[in-house]
């Protein structure tokens, strides 16, 4: 299954619909292919989606909202999708609609799901239900240009939500009924709730080249379980092992760096073999610039991500956006009235110019702090010390 398209509706902090193509919107040439995963004919999806914008801009919103929308695919219940979160502000009578549009098998997909609130539950985390949904598909013959994906107006109806259906659960997706049918599935790791918590959770013996990548000290590091027992070895060249029994030990030993990395991109050589989703808040955080930059064009390079795997990372550091050779996998976050993402490629016609600077110059508005903002803090800051 390859996600072509994520609609977001109704959200009580979006400005307007939030729209998130993993199509190419701009002209795929053919250097352009070594970076892009052909989906059918000639459509091809970005295998990096990356979000910018600065403090309280929404990136972080926008990620849960695409994390839940993947899990919602994923047959897990509403209730129990951890970014469920990103519904908490929506009101009682108040409804979300999510639109998943993606491919699988020769045929093109359209999921319409409504969500609100249940006005009735007692209980904090089952208030969500799922009020209408609905699943149309179309054979790729019928799609003859990259609008044309989206336009499902004479397309087959294969899934109807009947409320009557005593078998499905108010909060689980008809996609159950779709992907045991199909056994289609979506692998997703979900790393925006560890944003705040840097902490090894991966288990497994480490490869030891990405140990050497990140540091190149350590001899050899393996994490294992046994019921309730964690048995931790810890070797750096030249010394004795250590053993520990809980990954936060790991703290007194590596640095903040090494443990994300080693999260990451154990993460990410999953999702390479699974041709799964990668979701990563603020990927700068404990990592220098060419760690994150070496994570971006792993994804990019089709020998290595030979599945079409996609990482979507939120960032404030304008440089990594220097890492695209093109503008239509980069969103610009603001939060005017409401948080709304645009693609860069709407905004710059040019794949030449340096995105970084474009950036950094406010070209693009709203993409720095304003100077005002920034005088009036200062003349803050001078009347504090006065005081």
């Amino acid at each position: 299954m390859k996600i072509l398209r994520l609609q977001v509706e109704g959200h009580p902090n979006l400005k307007d619909a939030l729209s998130i193509d993993f199509v190419a919107q701009q002209r795929v040439d053919a250097d352009d292919t070594q970076q892009l995963c052909n989906v059918f004919s000639n459509i091809y999806t970005n295998q990096v989606i990356s979000f910018i914008g600065i403090n309280a801009s929404g990136k972080t919103t926008i990620l849960k909202a695409i994390s839940f929308a993947l899990s919602l695919l994923r047959n897990e219940p509403l209730n129990g999708i951890p970014s469920r979160e990103v519904l908490d502000g929506l009101a009682e009578g108040e409804k979300a609609l999510f639109t998943t549009y993606f491919y699988h098998d020769k045929s093109v997909y359209k999921l319409r799901t409504e969500i609100c609130k249940r006005a009735d539950s007692a209980v904090e985390n089952e208030q969500l239900i799922i009020t209408d949904e609905t699943l149309w598909s179309k054979h790729i013959n019928r799609v003859k240009t990259k609008k044309s994906i989206y336009d499902f107006k004479e397309s087959d109806l294969d899934i109807k939500r009947d409320r009557n259906e005593q078998f499905l659960p108010d909060d689980m997706s008809i996609m159950i009924a779709f992907n045991k049918k199909l056994g289609t599935k979506v692998s997703l790791c979900d790393m925006a709730r560890l944003t705040d918590y840097n902490m090894l959770d991966v288990l497994g013996h480490y490869p030891k080249e990405i140990l050497a990548f990140l540091d190149s000290s350590i001899e050899y590091l393996s994490f294992e379980k046994d019921g309730k027992e964690i048995e931790i070895r810890l070797k750096f060249m030249g010394k004795d092992e250590i053993l520990l029994n809980h990954p936060i030990e790991l703290n007194k030993y590596l640095s903040s760096g090494t443990i994300k990395g080693i999260s990451v991109f154990m993460r990410a050589v999953f999702v390479f073999c699974e041709s799964g989703y990668l979701v990563v808040d603020e990927l700068e955080n404990h990592f220098n610039k060419e760690i994150a930059a070496t994570l971006i064009r792993l994804f990019m390079d089709r020998k290595v991500n030979k599945n079409g795997a996609v990482l979507i990372f939120s960032t404030h550091y304008s440089e990594l956006l220097d890492q695209f050779d093109r503008n239509d996998s980069i969103y610009i976050v603001k939060n005017r009235d409401g948080i709304c993402a645009t693609n860069l490629s709407e905004l710059l016609k040019r794949n030449d110019m340096k995105k970084s600077e474009v950036y950094d110059s406010d070209y693009l508005d709203g993409t720095v702090p304003t100077y005002e903002s920034y005088i009036a803090m200062k003349k803050a800051l001078m009347t504090m010390e006065e005081d």
